[in-house]
C-alpha cells in the first residue's frame, strides 16, 4: 500500500514537471509574439545599447538582412565575413540608409588566429550590439564517419568557437559601459540529437547552453542576451536540400522576411524563434519526448540524404 502510494506520488510529480515544461513553452511563445506589439515605449535601439553593431556571417542570408534591418534603425554596422567583394557590396547597400559601415575580412573557419585581427580592427569602436550569426551547415546529411576531419574542425571553429570568442572579446566593453546586447543565432536542431547532423546539432546545443549561461552572468551588468532558434529558413546555406525548403512559404520564410521579424524581438524577448509560425512549431515539437523528436529527425534527414544521393550519383562517384 505504501509502495503504491509512493509510485502514484512519483508519477504525479513527473506529470506535473512535464506539464510545467510544456506550458512554459506556450508562455514563451505568447510572450514572444505579443510583447513586441505592446512594448513600444522603450526607446530606439541605438539609444538603448549604442550606435554600433557587429554582425558576423553577414554577406548572405539572415546576417545580411539582419544588418540591413539594424541600419534602418539608425545603427552603424561592422560587417565581419570572409569575402571582401561581398562585404563591399553589402556595405554599399547598408550605407543607403544613412549609416556608417566598417568591414573586417575574417574567415572564422581558420580558428583562433583570426580573433586578434578582429579585435585590432574594432579598437576605438564602442560596440553596443553583437549579432553572432556566422555558421556552417552540412552540404547534405552524412553520418559522422563520412565527414572529412577538416569539415568537423570547420564546424567546431565556426559554430562553437566564433560565438564564444566574439562574446569574450566584446562583453568587457559592454560591461564597462553598463549596456549592450548580444544576439546568438542557434537553430531548432538544438532540441534533440540529430543523426546525420550530429556535429551541427551538437554545436547548436552548445550555443543554447552558452547563451543562457552568459545571460545569467551579465544581466546584473545591464547586458541583454538573446537566444534565437529558428526552424528552416530559405537561404543559400540550404541550397542542396529539398526544393520545398528553398521556396519561400508560410513555414519556411526567406532570409529577408525572417530578419525583419526577428529584429522586432531584439531587446524585448530573451528566447524566441524569431518568427511567429516557428514559435508554434517549436512549442508543438516540445510536447513530444526527445526520443520521438530524434527518431523523426533521423527519418527526415535520412530522406534528405537519399534524395541528394539519388540526384548526385554521377558527381559522387
Amino acid at each position: 500500500m505504501v509502495f503504491e502510494l509512493f509510485l502514484k506520488c512519483v508519477g504525479a510529480y513527473v506529470f506535473c514537471l512535464y506539464i510545467i515544461d510544456s506550458m512554459w513553452s506556450v508562455v514563451e511563445l505568447i510572450k514572444s509574439y505579443l510583447m513586441p506589439y505592446f512594448n513600444r515605449g522603450d526607446g530606439p535601439l541605438w539609444e538603448k545599447y549604442g550606435q554600433w553593431a557587429v554582425v558576423t556571417g553577414c554577406t548572405d542570408g539572415i546576417g545580411k538582412y539582419y544588418a540591413l534591418e539594424l541600419a534602418k534603425k539608425n545603427i552603424n554596422i561592422v560587417l565581419v565575413s570572409r569575402n571582401p567583394d561581398k562585404l563591399q557590396h553589402v556595405a554599399r547597400e547598408i550605407e543607403k540608409h544613412g549609416v556608417k559601415t566598417k568591414i573586417i575580412v575574417a574567415d572564422f573557419s581558420e580558428g583562433p588566429d583570426i580573433y586578434q585581427h578582429i579585435e585590432e580592427e574594432l579598437k576605438g569602436i564602442d560596440v553596443g550590439i553583437l549579432v553572432n550569426n556566422v555558421g556552417v551547415l552540412y552540404e547534405y546529411p552524412v553520418p559522422l564517419c563520412e565527414m572529412p576531419p577538416s569539415k568537423v574542425w570547420e564546424m567546431v571553429h565556426v559554430n562553437v568557437l566564433a560565438v564564444s570568442s566574439m562574446c569574450r572579446m566584446l562583453l568587457p566593453g559592454m560591461v564597462t559601459r553598463g549596456r549592450g546586447a548580444v544576439v546568438n543565432m542557434s537553430s531548432a536542431s538544438e532540441m534533440q540529437s540529430m543523426p546525420f547532423w550530429s556535429v551541427y546539432a551538437a554545436s547548436k546545443v552548445y550555443t543554447r547552453s552558452f547563451t543562457h549561461a552568459i545571460r545569467e552572468e551579465y544581466a546584473p551588468h545591464g547586458i541583454y542576451v538573446q537566444h534565437l532558434s529558428p526552424f528552416f529558413i530559405s537561404t543559400n546555406m540550404a541550397r542542396n536540400y529539398p526544393k520545398r525548403l528553398m521556396e519561400r512559404s508560410r513555414l519556411f520564410p526567406d532570409a529577408k522576411t525572417y530578419a525583419h521579424s526577428a529584429v522586432n524581438f531584439l531587446g524585448r524577448v530573451h528566447n524566441t524563434t524569431g518568427f511567429w509560425i516557428h514559435g508554434i512549431m517549436y512549442t508543438i515539437a516540445k510536447l513530444a519526448p526527445e526520443w520521438v523528436r530524434m527518431h523523426f529527425a533521423n527519418l527526415m534527414l535520412h530522406n534528405f540524404r537519399s534524395v541528394y544521393m539519388n540526384n548526385n550519383i554521377a558527381t559522387l562517384k
